[in-house]
């Protein structure tokens, strides 16, 4: 199944999956500045089905089948290779099922701002918020960029808009939509239980989820708690779903932390 892929280094495999209607730049820009200064790591950046480069997959109906197709591409790219995976939003939802089916093989996960709840109306959110704002910036923008802005930032500032736009925006335009609301319809949660239905997950996790996240929330992910059992949990505030635009320092403080973490023990 062709599944545009980018690979950064040599060494240990690192799964690096994306949100919604995005592609692998979000992770790229995110994690490259934390992997730079450490060798030995291979990173893998992928552009799920229906995003990026990926061309969608009309086989894929619903998110059981985009994990089915995520896991044949690193069956064949990585085949019985231990490997950590990183996801963002839907990425750590489909990351959690990689690690839940792939058991034997993944050695930690990364999941930051996680789709938890699959259902938006079962979620546990806070209000909108916008903690820092700047209306010399969003009076400059078009009004449907200023819109899409406002509906999801917590901090209005130049630089956090410049990666927004980059990271976010632009990248979500060419996403197959029609593809993508068909999963949405027919299945945006798995049809299994990711967590009770195996034993608690034992290998460095980390989780970072935005106290002023009102796409996911951040309570939900308590859920998680007694099932990883070496799980860091951070709630950042003045961050909400784009947690890693919004506090980077804080963000690659932590991913460092699990990286020494993980190399305490590969």
């Amino acid at each position: 199944m062709p599944i545009n892929h980018k690979v950064i280094g040599d060494g240990y495999p690192v799964v690096m999956l994306h949100g919604w209607t995005l592609d692998h730049q979000a992770m790229l820009h995110c994690m490259e500045p934390v992997f730079e200064k450490r060798k030995g790591w291979k990173r893998i950046y992928v552009d799920l089905p229906g995003m990026g480069r990926s061309e969608p997959q009309h086989s894929i109906r619903n998110s059981d089948e985009m994990l089915g197709a995520v896991l044949h591409f690193l069956d064949h790219l990585i085949p019985n290779e231990r490997f950590v995976v990183c996801g963002y939003s839907y990425g750590a939802l489909i990351a959690r099922g990689i690690a839940h089916l792939r058991r034997n093989l993944v050695r930690g996960l990364l999941l930051f701002a996680p789709v938890i709840v699959a259902e938006p109306a079962e979620r546990v959110l806070p209000e909108p918020q916008i903690l820092r704002k700047d209306p010399a910036l969003m009076s400059r923008l078009s009004a449907e960029d200023a819109a899409e802005f406002e509906s999801i930032a917590v901090l209005q500032g130049e630089q956090e808009w410049e990666k927004f736009r980059e990271e976010i925006l632009i990248p979500s335009k060419s996403a197959s939509h029609e593809f993508l609301d068909q999963i949405r319809q027919n299945g945006y949660g798995f049809t299994f239980d990711i967590d009770r239905n195996s034993p608690p997950f034992e290998h460095p996790t980390l989780v970072i989820t935005g106290r002023q996240d009102h796409v996911v929330g951040f309570q939900d992910a308590w859920r998680l708690m007694d099932y990883y059992l070496r799980a860091t949990f951070a709630v950042l505030d003045m961050a909400g779903h784009n947690l890693q635009i919004e506090r980077p320092n804080i963000f690659e403080a932590l991913v460092n932390d699990w990286l020494d973490r993980l190399e305490s023990g590969l």
